[in-house]
């Protein structure tokens, strides 16, 4: 189980880091009381989950007091989010939210809550200061610190025009150029990912140009969303049933983009197309 708890002053990226977090796998609770961390651990872990985050800010109040003896106990990993108090004010004065300490005073309730919790803070294993940085160079700055800079996620998936064009695709790539198994009756019933189908569907040495923008397009595409701070980027690959031209593209682009993304692989349609 890895458990973090992500702590820091009001203003300085809570929610941006949680939501960075949560793009890396992380089940996240905000403000649940340190009392009951443990028990959400006990809960969530018996069902898969193995990566917990919880916010703990000032909203907690007196329930920080007992804070020490749990964090002694549970040991995650602590990370605190702190600002330039003339950054703070300009950040509230744009938002035109209240602090939670509610006392009437920014200043003094910036003040008052950076000294209530320095004890959180002394005990942090990161500190990052967030003054300067974007919601991107966060989330950067925590990946690096989390060992996962492979947060970034290049979604592929086949499909067939015949069944209904995807609507949650970034981008989608019509492969129907490409040769057409369905008409040779050897490799009709068989799918995209034989590797005899596949070989047919890349058999004419004048679509390699083709595929091979089809590749560098997909490239520069997820490498803009990513550098945009994009957790994910789709791309939905179709031919006319979704069984064999859209399954070999896809099965081969994943192949040659899994060096460069961490890549997950579907093929929407292809249980359809084969029991038609």
């Amino acid at each position: 189980m890895r458990f973090v708890v992500l702590s820091g002053q009001s203003g300085a990226g809570l929610t941006s880091a949680r939501m960075a977090l949560e793009d890396l796998g992380y089940f996240s609770v905000d403000n649940i009381p340190p009392q009951l961390w443990s028990d959400l651990l006990k809960t969530v872990e018996p069902r898969g989950i193995h990566k917990v985050a919880v916010v703990l800010d000032i909203r907690a109040r007196d329930l920080l007091n007992e804070v020490e003896s749990i964090l002694a106990q549970l040991r995650p990993f602590i990370i605190y989010l702190e600002a330039k108090s003339d950054i703070l004010l300009k950040r509230y004065n744009l938002s035109r939210r209240l602090h939670p300490l509610g006392m009437g005073n920014l200043l003094r309730e910036i003040e008052e809550e950076r000294l209530a919790l320095a004890p959180l803070r002394d005990r942090a294993d990161l500190v990052i200061d967030t003054s300067e940085r974007t919601p991107r160079q966060l989330k950067e700055a925590l990946e690096a610190a989390l060992g996962e800079e492979e947060g970034f996620l290049l979604r592929l998936f086949s499909f067939g025009f015949k069944w209904g064009p995807p609507q949650e695709a970034d981008l989608v790539l019509d492969v129907r150029v490409l040769p057409n198994p369905h008409y040779d009756p050897v490799l009709k019933a068989r799918p995209g990912t034989d590797p005899e189908v596949a070989a047919y569907v890349f058999s004419e040495k004048k679509h390699e140009p083709f595929y091979r923008t089809l590749l560098t397009t997909i490239g520069l595409s997820a490498d803009g969303a990513r550098q945009t701070g994009r957790a994910a980027y789709t791309v939905a690959i179709g031919c006319t049933g979704g069984q064999h031209r859209s399954v070999a593209v896809a099965e081969r682009l994943a192949q040659e983009l899994s060096s460069r993304f961490r890549v997950e692989l579907e093929h929407r349609d292809l249980d359809k197309a084969l029991n038609t």
